[in-house]
């Protein structure tokens, strides 16, 4: 299934992202606690994930960012696209990208971007493939 976060997933998603670039689970903290109220109540801000058997798998962030250009249409961010491991080439990143586009069409984003750093082969493939 593939939706967006909930304040329940948060402990999910960064088990998650502990196997994206080495991220150590945060501890919990009141300045913690506030960022993530912070993310979860802006409406341009959306955690994508994918979930199986009640577990975080997959996950995207897409950020809708206002604009003044381009007949004052936003454009979207995409960033911290992850997948478990041993959940990975069964399609769940390129279905959180998917649900992401989808954001972005309702949005009338005029174009959405993803950056990466990576120079792994198989994570350009994979970006190139996605769209």
């Amino acid at each position: 299934m593939v939706r967006e976060i909930t304040e329940s997933d948060l402990n999910g998603l960064f088990e998650l992202y502990t196997q994206l670039h080495g991220n150590p689970i945060p501890e919990e903290t009141a300045e913690l606690s506030a960022l993530c109220r912070k993310i979860l109540d802006d409406e341009n801000h959306h955690i994508i994930v994918a979930e199986e058997d009640g577990k975080i798998v997959s996950s995207c962030v897409c950020v809708i960012v206002p604009n003044l250009t381009h007949g004052q249409r936003p454009y979207a961010l995409i960033e911290n696209v992850v997948t478990d491991e041993a959940f990975r080439c069964r399609g769940l990143a390129t279905a959180c990208l998917d649900f992401a586009r989808e954001i972005s069409r309702k949005e009338n984003c005029y174009k959405m971007m993803l950056l990466t750093g990576s120079k792994e082969e198989s994570t350009l493939r994979f970006y190139e493939r996605a769209g």
